[in-house]
């Protein structure tokens, strides 16, 4: 996965419809979820496309990866936006890190309908409390 810093280096370079196409790109790229991880427990509520995170603690490095997915391209690209910020990190600092400040520079509220950026504030809040109940143990 591209970090956050490289993806924000491309979308400004970028205008409306080749912004879309880089979320979509980027949701492409987002590593397979397995069907059956994709239940009522790992749904993000109030988004207006099905999207799916589910997160995977590595013991021995201890850091959190997740897994996610949706049923729309553009959303998919904006999970994958949120993954990035986050992925593979130690759940202690996921469960810290200010999600929405890191995103602020997309500026997606302006780029996007509010359909499609409606459920972002429920992504990052599931990102955070699934890495602090890890971080609790």
């Amino acid at each position: 996965m591209r970090s956050l810093e490289d993806i924000l280096e491309e979308y400004e370079f970028l205008d409306g419809d080749e912004r879309y196409r880089l979320l979509i790109e980027l949701g492409r790229e987002l590593e397979p979820m397995p069907d059956a991880l994709k239940t009522d427990a790992t749904l993000v509520r109030g988004c207006s496309a099905s999207v799916w995170v589910y997160p995977i603690e590595n013991e021995g490095a201890g850091k959190l990866h997740f897994l996610a997915d949706s049923n729309a391209a553009i959303t998919k690209g904006i999970v994958a936006l949120v993954l990035a910020a986050v992925q593979d990190q130690p759940a202690q600092d996921v469960a810290g890190t200010d999600i929405a400040a890191r995103l602020a520079p997309f500026d997606l509220k302006n780029q996007l309908s509010s359909n499609r950026t409606q459920g972002v504030p429920n992504m990052i809040a599931l990102v955070r409390e699934h890495a602090a109940r890890i971080a609790a143990g």
